[in-house]
């Protein structure tokens, strides 16, 4: 809490009179940003167009938040109860899309929706981790997950390097 209220540029008292402890900060923390990240997604109108160019969009929305919080995925998992209520608004989206795409005939349906919202957020964490850790640059990051993504859905090869 003292390197947060530094950082702020205020005093640890301050920092405690807005939260009781550093769980009730690093909640409000995650639930801003997954405020942030439902209001983006509206904004980029994944119900509209086809559902490949939506979930390109969605995952630029994801890039988006990276690059402004690169510890973001991170903060919530330091909070002593992963709340998966908080990832439902952007999982619930993505679920929605998927179907879609799927009814659409643009995704396979070989995988169930929900096993690919599973298998998508989990490769979107490891490509931030990859970036996190050096290991990858930004782009080469977007780029491989655009397309492990691509490949996860079951989109042609086409689709995937447009």
């Amino acid at each position: 809490m003292a390197a947060i209220a530094a950082e702020a540029g205020v005093t640890r008292q301050t920092v405690y009179a807005h939260f009781a402890s550093r769980d009730d900060l690093i909640n409000a923390v995650v639930d801003r940003t997954t405020g942030q990240a439902v209001a983006a997604m509206r904004v980029a109108d994944l119900d509209s167009g086809p559902a490949t160019d939506a979930l390109l969009r969605m995952l630029d929305v994801g890039w988006r938040f990276f690059r402004v919080s690169p510890l973001a995925h991170h903060v919530g998992s330091f909070a002593r109860q992963r709340d998966e209520d908080r990832q439902l608004p952007v999982n619930d989206r993505l679920l929605r899309l998927l179907t879609r795409g799927q009814h659409a005939g643009e995704f396979d349906d070989v995988m169930a929706a929900q096993w690919l919202v599973t298998a998508i957020v989990a490769v979107s964490h490891a490509a931030g981790d990859e970036v996190r850790s050096g290991r990858m640059t930004q782009a080469q990051a977007e780029a491989v997950l655009r397309d492990s993504v691509l490949r996860l859905v079951g989109c042609d090869r086409a689709a995937r390097n447009p």
